[in-house]
């Protein structure tokens, strides 16, 4: 007993001195953050001249707000594409956050790049219109270097403009890129987490040059819905002579609520350790897919496992170890061609703001537009680069052998 009084002793000592040992080290790490914040100029608060600029921003379409919010049609493209109208009126260079709209200001914009280029002083502020708000970035340069001021300002409940957040840094990557797009990043500290050290990055991509209407139409009709995220639809090369290893299950989870205005309603289980199993019937799982590709039955149960005796699909939805990373890239159709037989050609852009790069990848995809605005996806052929390409965000489904090693016996 004597010897565990002792041995709880000593624990209660060691513990005192760890404890001890991170709030010195808070201490430290409190002033090594106030010594960088000063030395890269980090702005904690709303400074005043800025807040007052934010304010004359929100004053230039404050009507067209109050009515969409009135008519619930804020965030709309309609109505985003009256406050950039607007925003360019009075003389303000702004695009939307989805690139989605041609910038106002552009030629403004692409002088300040050409300056960071020739090493000039040049200044200008960018607006980056959000649903609830905007992001004003107050851009400097001197020497080819450029720093950046990003405020991000929302209205709260009542209408009225809150600063969310300003943080100021050093652009560590700036490129104006061939495909029209200004990207650039750096990293700046924080002192909310007192216990590290860390610098939180901030990547940046704003297209300048404008693009052709009819392209970002066609993205939204046909390629935006889909994009990269948990299927590989675009990933690959494929077409309806040869479908490759395009993944029918994850085009069920893509064109269902497309085609039912509903979410799919077969879910996994809330408990990670078990495999949720379903027998999905063939009409229903057959009309889904077979609305948007011309594959016939056979060639369907032969890319999937199919219960003859149940007339039935085996689905096994996505779980825990088939998750995806939140951050991928987002397509941009840069070009169309309209086919003889009534197809079209399409030639997008993977534009990957946290990558860094306007052109991860691009590809060629072939639309069959059929009639009452129906339509079905032909081909897609990856066309750059030659190489492999990261796709670091992307996770296949579990194979049948991955699936029994991580759910063996613990089916539902």
């Amino acid at each position: 007993m004597k010897e565990m009084g002792e041995g709880c002793i000593k624990k209660f000592i060691w513990l005192i001195w760890i404890f001890l040992f991170f709030a010195m080290g808070c201490v430290q790490k409190k002033a090594e953050i106030e010594e960088i914040n000063s030395e890269i100029n980090i702005i904690s608060s709303s400074d005043k001249s800025d807040y007052a600029n934010a304010e004359d921003v929100a004053a230039a379409y404050h009507d067209i707000y109050d009515d969409a919010v009135e008519t619930n049609t804020l965030g709309t493209l309609e109505v985003t594409q009256r406050i950039i109208s607007r925003l360019g009126e009075n003389g303000y260079i702004a695009v939307d956050s989805q690139n989605q709209v041609d910038m106002v200001g552009a030629e403004r914009a692409v002088e300040f790049c050409r300056a960071v280029d020739e090493k000039k002083e040049d200044k200008i502020s960018i607006i980056v219109i959000l649903g609830l708000g905007f992001r004003k970035f107050d851009l400097t340069t001197e020497e080819g270097n450029v720093n950046v001021v990003r405020g991000y300002y929302q209205y709260d409940k009542d209408g009225y403009l809150e600063n969310r957040s300003t943080v100021s840094y050093w652009a560590d990557k700036w490129q104006y890129t061939e495909e029209g797009y200004l990207l650039f990043e750096g990293s700046y500290f924080s002192n909310e987490n007192m216990l590290t050290l860390s610098d939180a990055q901030e990547q940046t991509a704003i297209r300048i040059a404008p693009l052709d209407e009819t392209c970002r139409e066609l993205n939204r009709a046909y390629i935006l819905p889909i994009g990269y995220q948990r299927n590989n639809m675009f990933l690959m090369d494929w077409s309806e002579d040869q479908f490759g290893k395009l993944d029918f299950y994850d085009i069920f989870d893509v064109f269902y609520p497309v085609l039912n205005k509903q979410p799919v309603p077969y879910a996994a289980d809330e408990n990670l350790g078990i495999g949720t199993v379903y027998q999905i019937p063939e009409d229903e799982f057959e009309t889904v897919v077979m609305a948007y590709f011309e594959i016939d039955k056979e060639m369907l149960r032969s890319k999937t496992t199919y219960s003859l005796e149940n007339a039935a699909y085996e689905y096994r939805p996505r779980g825990f170890y088939e998750m995806e990373y939140p951050d991928l890239p987002y397509p941009e159709v840069v070009s169309y061609t309209e086919n003889r037989d009534g197809t079209i050609t399409l030639i997008i852009h993977a534009v990957y703001p946290q990558g860094g790069t306007s052109k991860l990848f691009s590809h060629k995809t072939v639309i069959r537009p059929l009639k009452e605005d129906h339509y079905q996806y032909v081909s897609n052929q990856v066309i750059s680069p030659e190489d492999d390409y990261d796709i670091r965000w992307h996770s296949d489904r579990l194979t049948e052998e991955e699936w029994e090693q991580i759910y063996g016996g613990n089916e539902e």
